[in-house]
């Protein structure tokens, strides 16, 4: 990874720490809806890629009533070049995790789970049209994984081997 100020302007206003973050709490948020234990790691991974990446936010979110396994089944397009985008995701969603650390805002337990810490992050959800898809697509995101409950599901449903 380059250091920040040897990234492309593009690469440092799309994949700012401090949004990336922002997106990892909004679905760390949703999936304590479901489960107060807070979400696996494992699954936090898969955040951003799903988020972040245009044509699968808006299938997600024009399906926001319906299951994720029926959504990805119905529109197998979200998963081409799924497993790709997860990997050169990685160090975005570290820094991310990394920058909410620092700041207080997430806790991990003993057993993996990372939970956040009320009243650290602003409640509404603000900014451009576009941030704010984000931030509301990863909520549905965390809870439709709460639902589900098993890692490996949600790994195999998007082609990546658990």
């Amino acid at each position: 990874m380059k250091r920040w100020d040897q990234r492309p302007f593009e690469i440092r206003n799309l994949f700012n720490p401090a949004f990336c973050g922002l997106v990892l709490f909004r679905a760390m948020q949703g999936y304590e809806e479901e489960d107060p234990r807070g979400i696996p790691f494992s699954l936090s991974l898969l955040t951003l890629p799903l988020c972040l990446h245009k044509d699968s936010r808006e299938v997600i979110a024009s399906s926001s009533r319906s299951y994720l396994l029926k959504v990805v089944e119905k529109n197998p397009q979200v998963q081409v070049g799924f497993s790709e985008r997860a990997i050169a995701m990685l160090p975005y969603t570290f820094e991310g995790f990394g920058l909410l650390m620092e700041r207080g805002c997430i806790s991990v337990g003993d057993d993996g789970r990372i939970q956040t810490i009320p009243n650290k992050v602003r409640k509404s959800v603000t900014g451009s049209d576009e941030t704010k898809s984000c931030q509301r697509v990863a909520r549905i995101i965390g809870k439709e994984f709460a639902r589900i409950a098993d890692r490996a599901t949600v790994y195999t449903t998007f082609g990546i081997r658990p």
